[in-house]
């Protein structure tokens, strides 16, 4: 389906009926990425995965600003007349999630933040982002899948599941490469969330695997530790990708979390 949304088509899926749960994807990535927790979770909840703007059906229309694709999601919930949803984000989708509360909080029912951070990025994280910004616009999207897929990965899902492996490098490889550029620079200039995590006073689930290299664990209990009231699951044998890697697990909490929603 898609939304109009300012200039932009924005797509998403709308599968299920009961309490709306967003899924936002991770870079570079689209929509699809969820498509195991939409076919976990579609008894009891509605569904709806987006894709940003610059990926998957979405079309490519700057400029790209984190705060933007919260806007655009706003835009779908408009679309669909929900007035609150869950909202899951994983990476990326994290840092459209804190803008979504700072911007749209009346819209929040919940939060789910996966494989994620507070913290802008730092020195070292812009240089790596500047590098793929480089090879986006010499090389193409291979170039940033390349660059980006082993640390998205787990030493578990690298060893034991190349076909995950091999699934989610041609995801990427797929991406438009001014989707990727526009991303890049967004998450570059975002601000840092690290004092909205003690605004944030609905249910919130972190998420992370234990082979996350990109947000590991220690920064998802440092997150924990600053959002009043927050749980926190540490996923074993998963890397960044923790909805892929461990679907079954990380549907277990998520549908736990959003149950514990429908009585509170």
């Amino acid at each position: 389906m898609i939304a109009l949304v300012g200039d932009a088509e924005i797509a998403f899926d709308d599968i299920g009926t009961g309490l709306p749960v967003v899924f936002l994807h991770a870079f570079p990535l689209n929509r699809t990425m969820w498509d195991p927790q939409v076919g976990a979770l579609v008894a009891e909840c509605r569904c709806i995965p987006i894709d940003f703007r610059g990926f998957g059906e979405s079309t490519a229309v700057g400029p790209y600003t984190i705060d933007r694709y919260a806007d655009d999601v706003v835009g779908v919930l408009d679309t669909l007349q929900i007035e609150r949803a869950v909202v899951v984000g994983l990476s990326m989708g994290g840092y459209v999630a804190f803008a979504m509360w700072r911007r749209h909080r009346a819209r929040v029912r919940g939060l789910v933040l996966a494989d994620t951070r507070a913290p802008a990025d730092s020195a070292e994280t812009v240089e790596r982002r500047r590098a793929m910004i480089d090879a986006a616009e010499d090389q193409g999207s291979s170039a940033v899948a390349n660059m980006q897929i082993a640390g998205l990965m787990g030493t578990t899902t690298r060893d034991k599941r190349p076909d995950i492996y091999d699934a989610v490098h041609r995801m990427m490889a797929q991406a438009p490469s001014g989707g990727i550029i526009g991303a890049l620079e967004a998450m570059i200039e975002r601000p840092d969330s690290t004092p909205t995590l003690a605004t944030i006073d609905v249910p919130t689930l972190i998420v992370v695997g234990d082979e996350d290299v990109l947000t590991p664990a220690k920064d998802a209990r440092i997150m924990q530790a600053s959002l009043p009231g927050s749980r926190l699951e540490i996923l074993q044998q998963a890397g960044h990708l923790s909805n892929v890697e461990r679907p079954a697990a990380f549907n277990t909490v998520v549908s736990e979390f959003v149950g514990s929603l429908l009585y509170n």
